[in-house]
């Protein structure tokens, strides 16, 4: 005599759907605190980066603005026969466009605001995935709530598919590994 499989009822598919859900849903929603911690932390460094690189732009005008003075001074001096002078604002005007020994010659300014903007753009590059990632996982966490009232396991199995869908987009955001 075979035994009849017995149906489970409403609330003890609920109680199975409810036990496996809340640890999904701690799990999907540290994801989600962690995809926000990292996506928030690159927007302080675009906004950062973009300030630094600002700043260390009008250094460069201060410097190139300084050096055309010394070029018309250094004109007039040569023209006046001042040739001490000349030979000085000669120096000067070379340490206006590079001076490895402090890093503040227009040369060394120019490679740093331009690491700075590097670095900043692909930082930026992470935004949208990290947003989309965010998105992933608050609509799973949204599928598992609904999964329990419904007593769903569709839903349940939909909700994780969504959330994996969340962690390849953060890992597109923190590693950029897809070429676009």
């Amino acid at each position: 005599m075979a035994e009849e499989k017995k149906t489970p009822s409403r609330s003890e598919r609920e109680a199975a759907i409810k036990d496996k859900a809340g640890w999904v849903i701690t799990v999907i929603a540290a994801l989600l605190a962690v995809n926000t911690y990292i996506a928030n932390g690159n927007s302080g460094k675009v906004l950062n980066n973009t300030i630094k690189a600002n700043d260390t732009w009008s250094f460069y005008q201060a410097k190139s603005i300084k050096q055309t003075l010394a070029e018309m001074a250094y004109d007039d001096a040569v023209e006046r026969k001042q040739l001490d002078k000349a030979e000085k604002l000669k120096a000067k005007i070379a340490r206006y466009e590079s001076d490895p020994s402090t890093g503040e010659g227009k040369k060394e300014l120019m490679a740093k605001a331009r690491a700075l903007e590097e670095e900043r753009d692909i930082v930026r590059k992470s935004g949208p995935w990290m947003t989309f990632s965010g998105m992933a996982y608050q609509l799973g966490i949204v599928l598992l709530s609904a999964s329990i009232l419904a007593v769903s396991m569709p839903l349940f199995w939909g909700s994780i598919a969504v959330s994996a869908v969340g962690a390849l987009l953060m890992s597109q955001g923190i590693w950029l590994w897809l070429p676009f």
